[in-house]
């Protein structure tokens, strides 16, 4: 019995001695902790655009110059030349997501400027914006990954999964959900890929342009 006592109280002591020891008041950060990112600061200073859509109304949208600096000075080097007026919506997926900005309107054209690099995670680059409702981000082809040009597209549902770190997000819808909804909504049948996408009544694009 004295020998199961005397256990006793060293198992408490020691327990006693583990409470006591001093707690570290000033922990070194993990190595996940250094990587991390002032998102805060990365969407700071955005640039308001806004699209009017024949029929539809008007989306506003805020873009990210620290999230993808290449990708949104290309954008807005279209923007201001007034490229995309009159361009239409010629690629619509419900449940997925709106594209626009062919000069030829099916999917097989590109801008007037030279391709960009693509700003996303397969490409070597950090990109810290998700494919979620309202996202911009840049269409380009499949076998290169830095073709985009002219051609960019709106997601009307959370394409995450499928899209983030092989496209490059730059901006996200603040105004205008209806619209985009509406356009998401309109009929379509099949374009010349075999697609069930082409809008059957064109959605025209009558202007891009920077909010004052």
């Amino acid at each position: 019995m004295k020998k199961i006592i005397s256990i006793l109280l060293i198992i408490a002591a020691l327990t006693l001695l583990a409470a006591c020891e001093p707690i570290d008041v000033n922990p070194q950060p993990t190595d996940t902790e250094k990587e991390a990112v002032d998102t805060d600061e990365l969407f700071s200073d955005p640039v308001t655009v806004k699209i009017d859509v024949r029929d539809f109304g008007t989306m506003t949208l805020e873009l990210y110059p620290k999230v993808a600096p290449i990708t949104v000075e290309n954008f807005l080097a279209y923007v201001d030349s007034g490229f995309y007026d009159g361009l239409t919506f010629h690629r619509i997926r419900k449940g997925f997501m709106i594209q626009g900005g062919d000069p030829d309107g099916n999917g097989t054209g590109s801008g007037n400027l030279p391709a960009i690099k693509g700003e996303f995670a397969a490409n070597g680059v950090d990109n810290y914006l998700s494919h979620t409702y309202g996202v911009i981000s840049m269409a380009r082809t499949s076998s290169s990954m830095n073709s985009a040009t002219s051609q960019f597209f709106i997601c009307n549902a959370d394409a995450s999964a499928s899209l983030d770190g092989n496209y490059a997000a730059f901006g996200i819808l603040v105004d205008g959900a209806e619209v985009l909804d509406a356009i998401s909504n309109v009929e379509v049948e099949v374009n010349m890929f075999g697609e069930k996408a082409k809008p059957v009544t064109p959605v025209v694009i009558d202007k891009i342009y920077r909010a004052e």
